[in-house]
């Protein structure tokens, strides 16, 4: 009885050895732990472009239409500056014509008592220091005729600017005097604002 039973136990003990020998071999075949992680997905940083400065005379000339109670005022700016040349350090030429019509048309007149040119100079960052408004009072009462077909005519030359700067924008103040009647001494005021945004060229690098 004793031999039966040693001799029963043996192939389970070497059953036990040929299980426990599969599971360090599949143990040993298992895959790294760093293999089928994952890859980041990461990409890396890019800068955004700049934004082009607005530049309204960037053909060379504008035509503005403003329209102030019954009166039409038609401005028309120019330079004779090419815009690559307008760069901080330069004068820079603004030139400008104005007329008017009024609706209805009874033959009283429009005169044009001053004109202000205020700016802003600035970059991308905000704005930086400026120079004084730029300003035409008529030397004639009550001021120069703009009805159609006459028109005013004049050139600001904008100073040079702070080095920083890629635009300039100037806030433009028309001040007419409308005559009541034709024949009357008595006028009525009427103020036509327009905005005018000039970008400022970069400085030619230097000759080598």
């Amino acid at each position: 009885m004793h031999q039966r039973s040693t001799n029963s136990t043996l192939p389970r003990v070497l059953a036990l050895g040929v299980l426990a020998g599969g599971a360090l071999l599949l143990a040993g075949c298992s895959a790294p732990p760093w293999i089928g992680m994952p890859k980041s997905t990461a990409t890396p940083a890019t800068t955004a472009p700049a934004t082009p400065v607005q530049n309204d005379l960037a053909a060379g000339a504008a035509t503005r239409t403003i329209e102030v109670g019954a009166i039409t005022l038609t401005v028309d700016y120019w330079s004779t500056l090419s815009m690559d040349e307008w760069t901080a350090a330069a004068n820079k030429p603004l030139s400008f014509a104005v007329h008017a019509t009024v609706t209805p048309a009874d033959g009283q007149k429009i005169y044009l008592s001053r004109v202000t040119a205020t700016p802003v100079v600035a970059n991308a960052s905000g704005a930086l220091p400026s120079f004084e408004p730029l300003v035409d009072q008529a030397s004639v009462a009550p001021g120069y005729l703009v009805l159609d077909p006459y028109s005013f005519s004049q050139t600001f030359i904008v100073p040079p600017v702070d080095a920083e700067a890629d635009r300039l924008e100037l806030t433009m103040k028309y001040e007419l005097l409308q005559q009541s009647t034709p024949t009357s001494n008595d006028f009525a005021k009427q103020t036509a604002v327009d905005s005018l945004t000039i970008a400022i060229a970069p400085a030619p690098a230097p000759e080598r």
